[in-house]
């Protein structure tokens, strides 16, 4: 008699043992409160040293402007990332018209693209959700984009003669992001 007892009590002990492994997690789950920032930014992991530059007016319109046009073109808030940090490096977010002999050759806009390239009319480039756009259509073309470090995403999109640079404004891309995606 002892045995059976003891083996049920085995059993309910084992029971509650199970059922305590595979609610716990949940029930703790269920009490944490949800952060509500975008997957894509909590994901972040920056590569290397973070810059950061404070923004004016324009460069927060321009901000907005990514935001709306990766919005438009049905692509995720990493994908915006990626836009808002290729553009810090390549123009600080100002859409930038001929510099004259400042100038990398004919390149233009937010993204520092170039007419002679095919990206577009210089009109066009400048248009910052025609730029954006002209980005995003290069960027789905790249595979596994979505998993990509920010500065191989954008090289292969961008062909820089300086690929790792992107990489340092991934926190404030991201940190933008967060702030401006669903404002």
């Amino acid at each position: 008699m002892n045995t059976i007892i003891r083996k049920s009590m085995l059993s309910v002990a084992g029971l509650a043992f199970a059922g305590g492994v595979f609610a716990g997690p949940i029930a703790a789950h269920a009490a944490t409160p949800v952060d509500t920032k975008p997957v894509a930014v909590q994901s972040v992991k920056p590569q290397g040293e973070q810059s950061r530059i404070p923004l004016n007016d324009e460069q927060t319109g321009n901000v907005k402007a990514i935001i709306a046009a990766t919005k438009k073109a049905g692509m995720p808030e990493r994908a915006a990332v990626i836009s808002i940090g290729t553009s810090l490096q390549e123009s600080k977010l100002e859409n930038l018209g001929h510099l004259g002999d400042r100038n990398d050759h004919d390149s233009l806009g937010l993204f520092q693209q170039r007419p002679s390239s095919g990206w577009g009319t210089p009109e066009q480039i400048t248009d910052p959700a025609y730029s954006t756009t002209a980005f995003l259509k290069g960027l789905k073309q790249v595979d596994g984009w979505q998993d990509m470090p920010l500065t191989d995403a954008a090289q292969t999109v961008q062909v820089s003669a300086y690929p790792d640079a992107y990489a340092q404004w991934e926190q404030q891309a991201a940190d933008l992001v967060g702030q401006y995606w669903n404002s």
